[in-house]
């Protein structure tokens, strides 16, 4: 059998407070009725507990703060024996105040805290690294972390411009438009309709997510790039490998909370 990947993740580490309501409100409009739950959360942190339930070893690089918050937001990294390089800083713990309705949409809205204090010089990454990176930290930082691995994985999420090339980049509609032009390959999730794998420019895999009932989209696509990066570094064919990630992105679609939704390998095997 062969040896699991390793991989590092550099990014967020939240705790998500969520309000599961029958619907979104519009602006100014308050809705009642919705039911409250706290769940470890951070894109960054999700993403290490989604390789690592897929049988990956992961090492997590993120800050939280000096807080009553810091210990339930690290609790899904230290359940999934994640190994632990968190730092703590004189900030808050990041929070993402997330609204779901009954269909599974969200609306979010982060306070990053201590993630904002993540800087380069945190990074220890050692020698031949592999780094999965998000966009919830300091730009500067991202950059510092491409910079220091070997073979360097961005979801470049949420958008904005300047992001440093990787050998995947992952993106939605509206972070490729912020992205513009990219060196190597970047996925396109579709929500619903699934995800495209762009060479230059130029298509050169599809994939649809298998049918689901949608219950909360929060970490679905947190789920897609953690599989996605995993099939990858596995030596799995593109195609296959794209054809996992919209599965480990249905299957986090169709559960509650962000990583409490997150998909084990055999999981993925069953759903597929």
């Amino acid at each position: 059998m062969p040896a699991p990947v390793r991989l590092i993740v550099v990014g967020s580490i939240n705790l998500d407070l969520v309000a599961h309501a029958e619907r979104l409100p519009r602006a100014g409009e308050t809705v009642s009725g919705a039911r409250f739950v706290r769940v470890p959360g951070g894109k960054g942190a999700n993403q290490a507990v989604a390789a690592a339930r897929l049988g990956a070893e992961v090492t997590m690089i993120g800050c939280v703060g000096e807080d009553e918050l810091a210990e339930p937001a690290l609790a899904g990294l230290r359940e999934a024996h994640v190994e632990e390089r968190w730092v703590v800083k004189d900030a808050p713990t990041g929070i993402a105040l997330i609204t779901v309705d009954a269909a599974g949409e969200t609306t979010i809205v982060v306070a990053p805290g201590a993630n904002a204090q993540l800087k380069p010089e945190d990074l220890a990454l050692g020698d031949d690294a592999t780094v999965l990176c998000q966009q919830e930290i300091p730009p500067e930082t991202v950059t510092r972390a491409g910079e220091l691995a070997s073979r360097f994985f961005l979801n470049a999420a949420p958008a904005r411009k300047g992001a440093p090339d990787a050998e995947v980049t992952v993106v939605n509609r509206l972070e490729l438009e912020a992205l513009g032009a990219r060196d190597g390959l970047v996925a396109l999730t579709l929500g619903a309709e699934g995800a495209v794998l762009l060479e230059n420019g130029e298509e050169v895999a599809r994939a649809a997510p298998p049918p689901v009932e949608a219950v909360d989209g929060t970490a679905a696509g947190d789920a897609f790039t953690a599989c996605l990066v995993v099939s990858l570094l596995e030596g799995r064919p593109r195609e296959e490998s794209l054809r996992r990630a919209c599965a480990a992105g249905a299957f986090a679609a169709s559960r509650f909370g962000a990583q409490t939704s997150l998909p084990t390998v055999e999981e993925v095997d069953a759903l597929l």
